[in-house]
């Protein structure tokens, strides 16, 4: 079972990146974040491709309507009627093509998280992963070869991740954190298959998530099993209820779980949006204009604070990334109330 992730270099970016966010700011930091991950209410994200032929675009857009029908958000694809044709990008680009880069070309799946994906701090050393305008920013691997049978799937959920939602398996309401098996069965002799496959050994005792995961194909030490795994319990995140239905809650083998049935295992398909999904859509999209004033008035207070430093970044980026997010804010703000007018 090969798990989501993106690149180590662009997960220490964003770790070094959100550890300035909570150091910088006083108060109120956690719920801009969500402000900050999110596009604009009502506007317009434009998508493009890397590879793929057209067939598999026009695939791919269509298993997003099921997102944009729930939310007040466009996804435009560029797609021209007269030549059947969508928006591309390539690795050349020194202009965004597009704020959502899609590729087929790496192995496995991952996204980056909301504006992440248009945030130039993020895969500065120039590999092929990252906010600038010639990377990858949503990979859904080798579909232009061979799509898996429940791909709709996979796209909505790296889709979301790109509209800024995170795993639920990491939700600090849920059980999983309790749930999930971390450690071998006592007495366990680590035992793999002939593909490099940690399996129950020859007593059957089982091994646990994480040396299952350090083994193929996924190769994952343990601080990169804890980063995609475990629940970070902030009380100042913003989290929904936990949603076994969700998109967005990971499919995993039933070893994984100390109890069967298991609280944090899914009971959705994994194909469709559940109504959490959709709820949650509507809360970071909504229709209306009626939280314009309290979007101000929490950003008011984090640009109040957030020029204080940039404690914990390389001195050649602070100043920047100050600026940057000074200037997402402030644009953020000023679309939302021109939108209620």
């Amino acid at each position: 079972m090969e798990l989501e992730s993106l690149p180590d270099d662009v997960v220490a970016a964003i770790e070094v990146r959100d550890r300035w966010r909570r150091a910088s700011a006083s108060g109120g930091l956690e719920f801009l974040v969500t402000d900050i991950a999110r596009w604009t209410p009502g506007s317009t994200v434009r998508v493009a491709f890397l590879d793929g032929d057209e067939q598999l675009h026009a695939d791919i857009a269509g298993a997003t309507a099921q997102i944009t029908d729930a939310c007040n958000l466009k996804l435009d694809f560029g797609h021209d009627e007269a030549t059947g044709t969508f928006r591309r990008w390539t690795t050349a680009d020194t202009a965004f093509a597009a704020d959502i880069r899609v590729s087929f070309d790496m192995q496995g799946y991952f996204s980056l998280v909301g504006t992440d994906s248009t945030d130039r701090t993020i895969g500065v050393g120039g590999g092929p992963v990252g906010g600038n305008s010639g990377q990858r920013s949503l990979n859904l691997g080798r579909y232009a070869v061979n799509r898996p049978a429940q791909w709709e799937g996979t796209v909505r959920h790296e889709f979301l991740h790109a509209l800024a939602f995170h795993h639920s398996h990491q939700n600090m309401r849920g059980t999983c954190e309790g749930q999930f098996r971390w450690d071998d069965e006592a007495g366990y002799v680590p035992t793999q298959d002939a593909d490099g496959v940690f399996v129950a050994d020859a007593q059957g005792r089982r091994p646990g998530i994480y040396t299952y995961l350090a083994g193929e194909p996924n190769r994952w030490p343990r601080a990169k099993v804890d980063h995609n795994l475990r629940t970070e319990d902030d009380p100042d995140v913003v989290a929904g209820p936990f949603d076994p239905r969700s998109v967005m809650l990971y499919r995993f083998p039933s070893f994984f779980y100390k109890s069967t049935p298991s609280s944090c295992a899914p009971t959705g398909n994994g194909q469709n949006l559940s109504d959490g999904d959709r709820r949650g859509l509507n809360l970071l999209y909504p229709h209306t204009a009626d939280e314009v004033a309290d979007l101000q008035s929490r950003a008011d207070t984090v640009l109040r604070s957030i020029g204080a430093g940039a404690e914990g970044l390389p001195s050649s980026d602070g100043g920047n990334l100050v600026e940057a997010y000074r200037s997402r804010v402030g644009a953020l703000v000023a679309a939302q109330a021109a939108g209620a007018d």
